[in-house]
């Protein structure tokens, strides 16, 4: 059998590779990406992140936008270990054509193919993350994250 590491599995240094453009304010930018298969070979899912500590400007950044191949999971994290539920924030996410208010830790699931965005910040008073999971891709051309790259 051979001999296998977890080691090279480890991303330890994100790519910044997600840029909403430049000059946004309050939010990291580029997000940081740690998992694709350029960081680990055959992962076959993207994940990216970024803290937001204030309402980015401009905002909303994310506009609508679908994965056409991928599901996507987008979490919103809050940064309070006393009271984990706690976002911090208020988010007006449209899925759909729906309106949805985030104000707590979330996870929200949108299956290939629909329209979610923009993604707009009523308020922030503690800094939280964003997460994006898109499910199979494997590059920032597949998972195209928040519409920021066209896929191809």
């Amino acid at each position: 059998m051979a001999e296998f590491s977890y080691n090279k599995n480890l991303v330890k240094i994100p790519a910044r590779e997600v840029d909403a453009g430049s000059g946004i304010k309050g939010r990291t930018n580029p997000t940081l990406t740690y998992m694709s298969n350029e960081l680990v070979p055959g992962s076959n899912i993207y994940i990216e992140l970024g803290w937001i500590w204030e309402v980015p400007d401009p905002n909303p950044h994310i506009l609508a936008h679908s994965h056409e191949d991928y599901n996507e999971v987008v979490l919103h994290i809050g940064a309070d270990p006393q009271n984990p539920e706690y976002l911090g924030a208020e988010i007006e996410f449209e899925v759909d054509g729906e309106k949805l208010v985030v104000d707590k830790t979330s996870a929200l699931y949108v299956p290939k193919g629909v329209e979610h965005g923009p993604v707009t910040w009523k308020k922030v008073t503690r800094p939280h993350i964003q997460m994006a999971i898109v499910l199979g891709a494997g590059s920032i051309k597949q998972a195209n994250p928040a519409g920021y790259v066209k896929s191809q």
